[in-house]
């Protein structure tokens, strides 16, 4: 976006979430510790997987990198809408806006990747447990973090691109508490009916991709478990699967809601709740429902807790 074409490298004004009101500054508080448990708990999850040995697993290396996304996540949108909240201040900086529509962008295409992927994992562990080592390596695992990433930032790298040069008029209020790409692309003047349906379809393909992918795994765990015979074997399948298809749940349905309803059916509020709930409610849900309900990260947790008070003790 360049100065001579309708646009300029002027600020955007954030509307935000929150007013001056006593129920909002109380909203805001209870934003700000959600905020603060998320950021704890995916930061505790990384920690605890990076230095326990018996958690150097594909499965938990996968899940460090899905509580980095979270934590990316929370850290990409919040602290920006606090430092304008708090002052009273609604600006953002034209690049700002920019880096920050990019990042997030960069970080939900990769959770969505990431989930689908994490389906292949538990796949194996229920199908195939015996070849769990050689179908699941720490290479594997490597592999399907970079190339969630890669995917994810090549096409919201695009995408903002593109954005930043389409040409802006008017009021540039962004009816959102941060630069979200349907936001942003409101406040461009002209016909952009060709983009929109491409990015629409972009988008619909980065979130159908991954319900296929899990309810193909799932059509297979399903098929496996019924041929269990034992109780306890059906139960373990169910704990190691329960805790992936719930965040898979939250996830994809916050995105559902958020990007693949029609441009008519879209209000600033409705698009504000979806965002709050896969921006914050979702990344301090992951750890705590994958993570922390995880025997062996338990485990690890009270290692740590342990050798602290042994340290205080000497």
């Amino acid at each position: 976006m360049w100065p001579g074409n309708h646009t300029s490298l002027e600020d955007f004004i954030l509307e935000g979430l929150f007013d001056d009101s006593l129920i909002h500054l109380f909203l805001f508080s209870l934003t700000m510790v959600v905020f603060l448990i998320a950021v704890s708990a995916n930061t505790l999850t990384i920690l605890l997987i990076c230095a326990d040995p018996q958690l150097h697993t594909p499965m938990y290396f996968l899940l460090s990198q899905l509580s980095l996304m979270d934590l990316m996540h929370v850290s990409i949108t919040i602290p920006k809408m606090a430092t304008n909240y708090l002052p009273g201040k609604k600006s953002i900086f034209f690049v700002g806006c920019a880096i920050q529509h990019f990042l997030y962008l960069s970080v939900g295409g990769a959770e969505c990747l990431l989930l689908a992927l994490m389906s292949y994992d538990c796949y194996v562990a229920i199908c195939h447990p015996l070849c769990y080592t050689v179908l699941m390596n720490r290479k594997l695992g490597v592999m399907m973090a970079v190339m969630s990433w890669l995917e994810a930032s090549i096409n919201s790298l695009i995408h903002t691109v593109i954005v930043t040069h389409l040409p802006f008029c008017g009021p540039r209020k962004i009816h959102h508490f941060y630069c979200e790409f349907p936001a942003v692309v409101k406040l461009v003047c002209g016909d952009i009916r060709v983009y929109e349906t491409t990015a629409y379809i972009s988008t619909t393909l980065i979130i159908l991709f991954p319900i296929f992918l899990v309810s193909t795994s799932y059509a297979f765990i399903l098929h496996s478990v019924t041929q269990m015979r034992s109780a306890g074997s059906k139960r373990n399948a169910f704990v190691t699967c329960s805790s992936h298809l719930t965040v898979v749940s939250l996830w994809l349905g916050a995105c559902i809601f958020s990007y693949m309803r029609p441009r008519a059916h879209r209000t600033p509020l409705q698009d504000k709740v979806g965002s709050v709930f896969y921006s914050i409610i979702t990344p301090t849900l992951n750890p705590l429902i994958y993570a922390l309900r995880s025997k062996d990260v338990a485990k690890a947790l009270r290692k740590v807790l342990r050798s602290g008070i042994i340290s205080q003790s000497l």
